[in-house]
C-alpha cells in the first residue's frame, strides 16, 4: 500500500516485463494484466528496438502510458534528446516524461504520484461471476504450481472449484493471497485485485500464462481473448557428453519443465552422438538460457547440435510437412518447394554505423524494407530469414556498431526459398549430427568450412578418409585425411625394384580392403569443436 499526497491509501501492483524478442507473449500476457505502463528509456541510450516492440504492445492493451526517463545522473546522460526521441519515434507528449534515477532515488516520490493520479483504477463487479488472467506462474516442490492472477470480475476463495477454461480442468483451490511484495495469504480476491493462488496443480503448462480462471458452479460467458500456446520458433539437439547421463538429461529437461511450458523436447538417437533429445526453445536467449541452467544446476556436460529452424514442406503430392530437424526432410524427388519463416526486424543505430549495417544485412538476405532519420541515430527496417538471424547475428551487430545499435524481430510468414539439404559424408556415410537445411547459395562455402574443420580434428586412420560435403548425390566440397603407412620397403636393401613394387601394391590392397571394412573412429572432441564452432 501506498499513502498518496491525498491522505488516500492505494495499492499499486508493479510487473517487471522482459524486454527480449523471446518472451514477447508473457510481456502481452502481463501488459493485459495492467490498467497502465510505465515506458522507461535510459537517458543515456535513447530509445531501443526493444523499447519500440512493448511500447506497440501497450498501446495495443490500450494503456495509459507515462514516459520516465531514466538514468539522469550519469555524465553521458541526454535528456534533451532523449525528450526528442520520445516525441518523434513514439508519438508521446515530451512535457509528461518524468525524469528520474532509480539509483539515487531522484524523482521517485513524483513517479508514485504520477501513477495514482494518471492510470485509472481497475474496473469490475465482485457480484458477477469469476474471471481472473493468468499472467505468470512457477513451481513449488510443496504446494504444486502457483498461479499469479488479476482478477476481472467476481470473487476467489479457497476452497471454491476452479475452471480453466482453455482446457476445461477443474481444481480445488487452496489458497489466495495478494503480494507485499512477499506472498501473503488472503480470505478472498475480488474484482480490481492482483494476487496468487494454489490449486494442487501439478504442471505449469496445465496454467499457462494467458489462461482464463472462472468457478466450476457459475463460469463466466467467454474466456479472455488472445490465448495461444507459445510455439517452439527454434530448435537443436542436446546430447549428453557421458551416454551414462542419458537419463539425468530426462530428469533435468523434465525440471525445467515444470516452470517452463514453452520448452518442448522429445528423445532422438544420433549415430555420431548416441541418445539425445530434440528440443524447442522460443528464441535463441531462451535456447541459451536452458543450456545454462542445464549445465550449471544439474552439472550436465552437453553437446549442443547448430541450430534450426521450422521449414515447411510442400510435397508433389500438395501434402505440408513441418519439419524442426534436417534427418526428417523427405526425399528430393518428393519435395515441390520449400518455405521458410521470415521476420520483420527493426535496427535502431547511430547514423555512422548504416553501411556496415546494410552489409551485414546482405550477408544475412535480409531485404529492406524502411529507413527513417531521427536525428543522430536511424531506424531501419529489414525482412531476414529466421534461420539466417539464430546463429551469430546479434553478436556481428553489436560489434560492428560498438555495442550501440538494438535489434527486434518479429515472425511475418513463411516464404518459398531456394533450401537444400547439406549432408556430411565420412567414406560414404552421413553423419547425421552434422546435416543442415540451408539456402543453396550459402550451401558451398558451409559445406567447404564443415569439410577443412573436420580434417583438421578426424585422427589419421590405417585407411584414407574423403570427407565430403553433399547436396543430395552431387559432392559440392571434399578433403582427404591421409592414410598412416608404415614404410614397407625399409628392410630391402637395394636390390631389384619389382621386389619394392611388390610389397608397395600389397599394401595397398590391404588399405583398399580395410577401407571397405573399417569405420572411420571419430573421437566426441572431434564433433565438439565443430558443433562449437
Amino acid at each position: 500500500p501506498y499513502r498518496a499526497q491525498d491522505g488516500q491509501e492505494y495499492t499499486l501492483n508493479l510487473i517487471d516485463t522482459p524486454g527480449h524478442v523471446d518472451f514477447s507473449y508473457e510481456v502481452s500476457r502481463s501488459l493485459a494484466a495492467c490498467e497502465g505502463a510505465l515506458l522507461i528509456v535510459d537517458a543515456a541510450q535513447g530509445v531501443e528496438a526493444q523499447t519500440l516492440a512493448n511500447f506497440y504492445l501497450a498501446l495495443e492493451a490500450n494503456l495509459t502510458i507515462i514516459p520516465v526517463i531514466n538514468k539522469i545522473d550519469l555524465p553521458q546522460a541526454d535528456v534533451e534528446g532523449t525528450r526528442r526521441q520520445i516525441a518523434e519515434i513514439l508519438g508521446l507528449n515530451p512535457d509528461e516524461a518524468l525524469l528520474i534515477s532509480a539509483k539515487l532515488g531522484t524523482g521517485v516520490p513524483e513517479l508514485l504520484e504520477a501513477i495514482v493520479h494518471r492510470i485509472p483504477p481497475p474496473p469490475g463487479d465482485p457480484a458477477a461471476p469469476l474471471k481472473a488472467l493468468v499472467f505468470d506462474s512457477f513451481y513449488d516442490p510443496y504446494q504444486g504450481v502457483v498461479v499469479y492472477v488479476r482478477i476481472y470480475e467476481g470473487r476467489v476463495r479457497a476452497g471454491m472449484p476452479a475452471l480453466l477454461m482453455s482446457n476445461s480442468r477443474v481444481y480445488e483451490v487452496q489458497q489466495v493471497g495478494v503480494f507485499t511484495p512477499e506472498m501473503k495469504p488472503v480470505e478472498e480476491l475480488s474484482a480490481g485485485q492482483v494476487g496468487y493462488l494454489t490449486a494442487g496443480i501439478k504442471r505449469v503448462a496445465d496454467a499457462k500464462v494467458g489462461e482464463t480462471i472462472t468457478d466450476n458452479n457459475r463460469p463466466t460467458a467467454e474466456a479472455f481473448p488472445g490465448y495461444r500456446d507459445a510455439k517452439p520458433m527454434v530448435f537443436a539437439g542436446l546430447y549428453p557428453v557421458e551416454d551414462t547421463a542419458y537419463q539425468s538429461l530426462r530428469d533435468a529437461l523434465d525440471k525445467l519443465r515444470l516452470n517452463d511450458s514453452a520448452l518442448t523436447f522429445e528423445p532422438e538417437t544420433s549415430l555420431a552422438l548416441g541418445y539425445g533429445f530434440r528440443c524447442g526453445f522460443l528464441g535463441l536467449l531462451h535456447m541459451e538460457i536452458v543450456q545454462e541452467r542445464l549445465e550449471r544446476e544439474f552439472g550436465l556436460a552437453l553437446i549442443v547440435t547448430s541450430p534450426s529452424v521450422r521449414y515447411r514442406v510442400i510435397t508433389t503430392a500438395r501434402e505440408t510437412v513441418e519439419i524442426e530437424n534436417p534427418a526428417k526432410l523427405p526425399p528430393a524427388g518428393e519435395i515441390d518447394h520449400i518455405e521458410e519463416p521470415f521476420v520483420r526486424s527493426s535496427v535502431f543505430a547511430p547514423t555512422e554505423f548504416m553501411n556496415p549495417i546494410y552489409r551485414l544485412a546482405q550477408d544475412k538476405r535480409g531485404e529492406h524494407r524502411s529507413l527513417e532519420y531521427l536525428g543522430k541515430r536511424v531506424h531501419i527496417t529489414f525482412d531476414f530469414p529466421l534461420s539466417e538471424i539464430i546463429v551469430d547475428f546479434y553478436d556481428r551487430l553489436k560489434s560492428i556498431s560498438k555495442g550501440y545499435a538494438s535489434f527486434d524481430y518479429d515472425f511475418l510468414e513463411f516464404r518459398p526459398s531456394d533450401m537444400v539439404k547439406l549432408d556430411i559424408l565420412l567414406n560414404g556415410d552421413a553423419v547425421d549430427a552434422l546435416s543442415v537445411i540451408m539456402h543453396r547459395d550459402k550451401a558451398y562455402e558451409k559445406g567447404k568450412t564443415l569439410a577443412e574443420k573436420l580434417r583438421a580434428v578426424i585422427p589419421r586412420q590405417m585407411f584414407e578418409v574423403a570427407i565430403q560435403a553433399a547436396i543430395g548425390s552431387r559432392v559440392i566440397a571434399r578433403e582427404t585425411v591421409k592414410a598412416i603407412r608404415k614404410n614397407v620397403t625399409a628392410k630391402c636393401y637395394g636390390g631389384d625394384i619389382t621386389r619394392k613394387r611388390k610389397l608397395l601394391e600389397k599394401q595397398k590392397e590391404g588399405k583398399k580392403r580395410m577401407k571397405q571394412l573399417g569405420k572411420v573412429e571419430v573421437p566426441q572432441e572431434a564433433f565438439l569443436s565443430v558443433l562449437r564452432s
